[in-house]
């Protein structure tokens, strides 16, 4: 009866390799609608971004080796869906005003308090963790944006 069981459960496992969720690639990681497009980003934050946050928030994913693996890659594809939901910087430019500084402070509230990126990410990919001065770079650069995004100046 277990051989069975393991059997059916080995089959079950082998055929869902044959449904794979869309990747999240797009053909080039700054479009149009960038974040970058919108807001002056130094050099130095946009990798920060685009190597700590564009995974889950952008048009484009860089995919690790067991995005192959079902049903890993279904979890993960969700992941990206809900990150791109929340934030998506390549397509911060078709935010209207009032969302994309919504957003902004939002990027300060994770980047402040460290919940972003998740730590189930994180433990996965220690190179994502925020450290203390990519923390810095970030505040800095929204703090001196020409715009104001923080709650108490709108």
């Amino acid at each position: 009866m277990v051989k069975k069981i393991l059997l059916a459960l080995v089959v079950v496992l082998v055929v869902l390799q044959f449904f794979r969720p869309q990747r999240n690639t797009s053909p080039q990681l700054i479009t149009d609608n960038d974040i970058s497009q919108v807001y002056p980003v130094q050099d130095e934050v946009h990798r920060l971004l685009q190597q700590k946050c564009y995974d889950c928030h952008s048009n484009h994913t860089n995919y690790p080796w067991y995005f192959s693996v079902q049903p890993l890659a279904w979890w993960l594809a969700h992941h990206i869906e809900e990150g791109k939901r929340e934030l998506n910087f390549s397509e911060f430019k078709t935010y209207e005003e009032k969302r994309a500084l919504h957003k902004l402070e939002e990027i300060a509230e994770v980047t402040e308090d460290s919940s972003m990126p998740l730590q189930s990410y994180v433990v996965l990919h220690p190179h994502a963790k925020l450290t203390e001065a990519d923390q810095r770079a970030i505040m800095t650069w929204l703090n001196n944006l020409p715009v104001q995004w923080k709650k108490s100046d709108h």
